[in-house]
C-alpha cells in the first residue's frame, strides 16, 4: 500500500533523519562573483588604509587627522550595514549588493574630486560606510551556499582571493604616491572597482535561497526553511553565548590596527618612503592568502579530530600567534624593509587564520534566517567599533607614545588578553552549535508531518 505523503507530486521528505547533504547551484561561481563586492573594504588589507600616507603628504595632515578619516569611515558602518540587510530583504541579496557597488563607486569618484580634508571626510565616511555594508550579506550568502562541513574551507578561498586582489592593487595604488594628486587617481580606481563589481554580480550571481546548504532543509521548499524574521529574534542573537564572546573578541582584536598604520610605522618611525613601506603589502598579502586557503583545510581537519572543540583551539592560537609577532616585528629596529616584509607575511598569515575560523563559529551557533542580521552586528557594528576607537585613539596616542609604543598595547597586550577570554569558548560553543542543529531537525520533522497532512 502506498504510503499517504507519496501519492502527492511534490519532492519525497525522509520521515526521519536529515536529508543528506546536497551541492548548491553555482555556489562556487557565486564565491568567486561576490569577491569583488568586498575588494575596496576587504577588512584585512583595505585599499583606503593604503592612500593615507599620500594624502597625509598632500594635504598636510598628521595621525591624527589620518585616525578620524579612518575611524568615521568604520563609524558610517554602524548604522549602513543593519540598513543594508534590511534593504535587501526587501528587494533581495543580489539587488541590494548591485546598487551597494554601484553607490559606493560614484563616491569614490566624489572623493578623487575633494578640494579639501572635509570634503574628502565627508565622501570618504559615505563610501567607507557603504563598502562595507555588503559584509553581512556576503557571509550569509557563503553560509546558504556551503554545507558545515565546507563552510571553513569556502571562506578561506573567498577571503584569500579577496586578499590577494587587495594586497596586488595595494602597490599599484601607491605608485601614484610621488604625484601630487596620484591619491585622487588611487580614489577613482577604488570607485572604477566598485562599478566594475556591480558589472559581475548582474552578470554572474545567482541566489541560492536561505537555508539552501543546511542538510536538514536542503529538500524543503524554500518557504519551510527559515522562520521570519522579527525584532525579537534579532534581539535573542545577543543571549547566545558564543556570539557574545565572539563578539566581545572582535571589540578586542587589536591586530586590525597593523592595517590603518602599519604602513604609516614604517614611514614615520623606520624612516621608509611611502612606495617602499607599501612594499610590505605584496608579503602580507601572499601571508595572508596561504594561510587563509590552509586554515581552511586546517580546520576541516580540527573539525574530524576535535568536533566540539577543534575550532577553538585553531582561533586561540591565531590571537596568540599574532601577539608573538607583532611583539618581535614592532619593539625592535630591524632596519631593512626586507626584514620587515618577513613579519609582515606573518602578521598576514596570522590574520588569514582568523576568517576560516571565526565566521563559520558564528555561522554554526546562528539559524540562517538570522545569518545576516548576526554578521551586520558583528561585522559592522562590533568589529566597526573596535576598528574606529582603535584608529581614533591610535591616531592621538601616537603623538605622545609613538606608533610604536601604541603597537606595543594593542598588537602585543591586547591580543593575548583576546586569546585567554576565547578560553570560554570551550564550554558554550558545543552546546549552542547542538541548540541550532536540534531546531533544524525539528524544523525538519515540522515540515515531514505538514506534508503528510496536506497529503491526505
Amino acid at each position: 500500500m502506498t504510503h499517504p505523503a507519496q501519492s502527492s507530486d511534490a519532492p519525497v521528505l525522509e520521515p526521519a533523519g536529515p536529508a543528506p547533504s546536497t551541492k548548491v547551484p553555482h555556489r562556487w561561481r557565486n564565491l568567486i562573483t561576490i569577491t569583488g563586492a568586498e575588494v575596496v573594504d576587504n577588512t584585512e588589507a583595505g585599499l583606503l588604509n593604503t592612500l593615507f600616507p599620500s594624502i597625509a603628504a598632500a594635504l598636510r595632515l598628521d595621525n591624527g587627522h589620518l585616525g578620524i578619516l579612518s575611524a568615521l569611515g568604520k563609524f558610517a558602518a554602524v548604522p549602513f550595514g543593519p540598513m543594508w540587510v534590511w534593504i535587501a530583504t526587501r528587494i533581495g541579496r543580489k539587488q541590494a549588493l548591485i546598487l551597494n557597488n554601484v553607490i559606493g563607486g560614484l563616491l569614490g569618484i566624489a572623493a578623487g574630486m575633494s578640494p579639501g580634508f572635509i570634503t574628502l571626510l565627508l565622501f570618504n565616511t559615505l563610501l567607507a560606510g557603504t563598502v562595507s555594508s555588503g559584509q553581512p550579506l556576503t557571509n550569509a550568502i557563503i553560509a546558504d551556499s556551503f554545507d558545515e562541513r565546507s563552510r571553513a574551507r569556502a571562506t578561506g578561498y573567498y577571503y584569500g582571493i579577496l586578499t590577494a586582489v587587495s594586497s596586488f592593487i595595494g602597490p599599484v595604488l601607491a605608485l601614484f604616491s610621488g604625484h601630487p594628486d596620484g591619491w585622487r587617481w588611487g580614489m577613482w580606481i577604488i570607485g572604477g572597482i566598485c562599478l566594475l563589481s556591480s558589472l559581475l554580480i548582474s552578470a554572474f550571481y545567482r541566489e541560492p535561497g536561505i537555508g539552501a546548504a543546511e542538510a536538514q532543509l536542503a529538500d524543503l521548499d524554500e518557504s519551510r526553511r527559515a522562520s521570519k524574521v522579527t525584532v525579537r529574534g534579532v534581539l535573542a542573537l545577543f543571549r547566545i553565548p558564543t556570539f557574545s564572546i565572539m563578539m566581545l573578541s572582535r571589540l578586542l582584536s587589536g591586530h586590525l590596527l597593523i592595517t590603518v598604520f602599519g604602513i604609516q610605522f614604517l614611514v614615520t618611525e623606520r624612516g621608509f618612503s611611502n612606495a617602499t613601506a607599501a612594499t610590505v603589502l605584496v608579503p602580507f598579502g601572499l601571508g595572508y592568502v596561504i594561510a587563509t586557503f590552509l586554515s581552511g583545510y586546517a580546520v576541516e581537519l580540527l573539525d574530524r579530530l576535535l568536533p566540539d572543540h577543534g575550532r577553538v583551539v585553531f582561533i586561540q592560537a591565531a590571537q596568540f600567534l599574532f601577539a608573538i609577532a607583532a611583539l618581535l616585528g614592532t619593539q625592535f629596529e630591524w632596519g631593512s624593509i626586507g626584514v620587515y616584509a618577513i613579519f609582515w607575511a606573518l602578521f598576514g598569515a596570522t590574520q588569514g587564520m582568523n576568517p576560516p575560523v571565526n565566521r563559520p563559529i558564528v555561522m554554526s551557533v546562528v539559524l540562517p534566517e538570522l545569518r545576516g542580521q548576526a554578521f551586520a552586528i558583528f561585522l559592522t557594528f562590533f568589529q566597526t567599533i573596535a576598528w574606529a576607537l582603535f584608529s581614533l585613539s591610535a591616531g592621538y596616542l601616537a603623538e605622545a607614545l609613538g606608533i610604536q609604543g601604541v603597537f606595543f598595547w594593542v598588537l602585543f597586550v591586547l591580543m593575548a588578553v583576546n586569546g585567554v577570554i576565547l578560553s570560554a569558548l570551550y564550554f558554550t560553543y558545543p552546546r549552542d552549535a547542538r541548540r541550532v542543529t536540534d531546531e533544524l531537525e525539528a524544523r525538519r520533522r515540522s515540515a515531514v508531518s505538514a506534508e503528510g497532512e496536506v497529503a491526505r
